[in-house]
C-alpha cells in the first residue's frame, strides 16, 4: 500500500503555488494545508490559521514547503523542525550560512530531512555533464567559463515588493543565479573565490546592490575559472551558458537555464540522445525558474518511503550558500 504524505506550504506567491500544482499532481502526495500573511490566497477549503506560530504547531502537514522571501527561510524552516516537520526550502536555503548550519543542527536533533530546491540538476543537460565529469571523460579540466544574462527590470523589481533590498533579497546572486553557483558546486566541488568585481549599470534606482558581477575561481580539479552574471540585459533574459575546456575535448552548454549542448567535440566520443528539458515556469511581466520541481517532489516521497536520500542535502546547501558569502566578502570594496 502506498502511503500519501500530507504537504503544507508556508507562502503562496510564485513559486509556491508552482509547488502546489506539483504535489497535487503527485499520486503520493496531498496538498492539506497552507499559510500565507494575505489571508486571502488560502484555498477556501483550508483552515485559515491565526499566525504561523500556530499553523506549524497545528498542520496535519508532515512537510512544510518554504516558500517565502529569502530572508525569512531560516526562521520557518527552523520552526518547522522544531515541530517535527521535514521541511523542503527553496533556493536560496538561507542568507547567511551560519544559519543553515543551525537548520542542518536542528534537522539531525529532531531526526527530519531538509530537501535543498535545486531543480536545474535535474535537467538532462545537467545530469549529462555531472556523468562526463564523474567520470572523467574530459580529462584535465583547464578552464570552466559561466555567463549568465537575464533581464530583470521595473515589472520585478517595484517598491511594494522585497525584491531589491538588500536585507530581504540579499542580491542576484541568492535570488537569480545560485542554481547556477550550485550546478558549479555539483559538478566539481568547492571552490576557491578570488577577484570579484561588481557593478550596477541600470538598477540603481530600483535594487540595493549589484545588477552585474564577475568573479574567478579554481580548486583541484579547474585550473582557472570564470562567473559573469547580469540582470541588465534589455527586456528579456539572454542564456545562461557554461562553457569548459578540458584535456580531451570542449563542450558548451546554453539556453537560458543551460539546458541545450550547443558544442559537444571530445575525443573518440559521441555525445548522447538527450530528453528535451521542460519548458520554463513563466511569471507575468518576465521569465521565471526552471519547470523541474516535480522531481523534487519526487524525491521528498522517495527518501520519506526509505528509497532514497535527498538529492540536494543540507550539507550541499550550506556549501553553495559559503560560496555566495565568499563572493560577496568584497561586495563594499570592488564596486563601480
Amino acid at each position: 500500500m502506498n502511503t500519501i504524505w500530507p504537504f503544507g506550504i508556508v507562502g503562496l506567491g510564485r513559486i509556491g503555488t508552482r509547488h502546489a500544482e506539483e504535489i497535487q499532481a503527485h499520486p503520493n502526495a496531498q496538498w492539506v494545508d497552507a499559510y500565507d500573511i494575505e489571508p486571502h490566497k488560502i484555498p477556501s477549503h483550508f483552515h485559515i490559521h491565526s499566525d504561523l506560530n500556530e499553523f506549524l504547531a497545528n498542520t496535519p502537514a508532515e512537510i512544510i514547503h518554504v516558500c517565502t522571501p529569502n530572508s525569512s527561510h531560516f526562521d520557518i524552516a527552523h520552526s518547522a523542525l522544531l515541530n517535527n516537520k521535514h521541511v523542503v526550502i527553496e533556493k536560496p536555503i538561507t542568507l547567511k550560512s551560519q544559519d543553515a548550519q543551525k537548520l542542518n543542527q536542528a534537522a539531525l536533533t529532531q531526526n527530519k530531512h531538509i530537501f535543498c530546491v535545486m531543480q536545474n540538476r535535474y535537467s538532462p543537460v545537467s545530469m549529462w555533464l555531472k556523468s562526463i565529469t564523474e567520470q572523467g571523460i574530459l580529462g584535465k579540466i583547464y578552464s570552466v567559463h559561466v555567463n549568465c544574462a537575464w533581464n530583470r527590470d521595473d515589472r520585478y523589481y517595484h517598491p511594494e515588493n522585497w525584491h531589491g533590498k538588500l536585507h530581504l533579497d540579499g542580491g542576484p546572486l541568492y535570488t537569480q543565479f545560485s542554481h547556477f553557483v550550485d550546478l558549479i558546486y555539483w559538478l566539481f566541488g568547492p571552490i576557491q573565490i578570488h577577484n570579484q568585481s561588481f557593478y550596477n549599470h541600470n538598477h540603481s534606482h530600483n535594487t540595493e546592490f549589484e545588477d552585474s558581477g564577475i568573479f574567478h575561481f579554481h580548486n583541484e580539479m579547474v585550473e582557472q575559472g570564470s562567473f559573469h552574471y547580469t540582470t541588465s540585459v534589455f527586456d528579456q533574459n539572454f542564456k545562461s551558458s557554461i562553457e569548459i575546456i578540458a584535456e580531451n575535448g570542449t563542450v558548451e552548454v546554453s539556453g537560458q537555464y543551460m539546458n541545450e549542448v550547443q558544442y559537444c567535440h571530445i575525443r573518440n566520443y559521441t555525445l548522447p540522445a538527450l530528453a528535451p528539458s521542460p519548458a520554463p515556469n513563466l511569471y507575468p511581466g518576465y521569465q521565471g525558474s526552471a519547470s523541474n520541481h516535480h522531481f523534487v517532489i519526487q524525491n521528498v516521497i522517495n527518501t520519506l518511503n526509505g528509497k532514497s536520500k535527498p538529492d540536494t542535502p543540507i550539507e550541499q546547501g550550506i556549501s553553495v550558500v559559503e560560496t555566495i558569502e565568499n563572493v560577496y566578502l568584497k561586495r563594499n570594496l570592488y564596486f563601480f
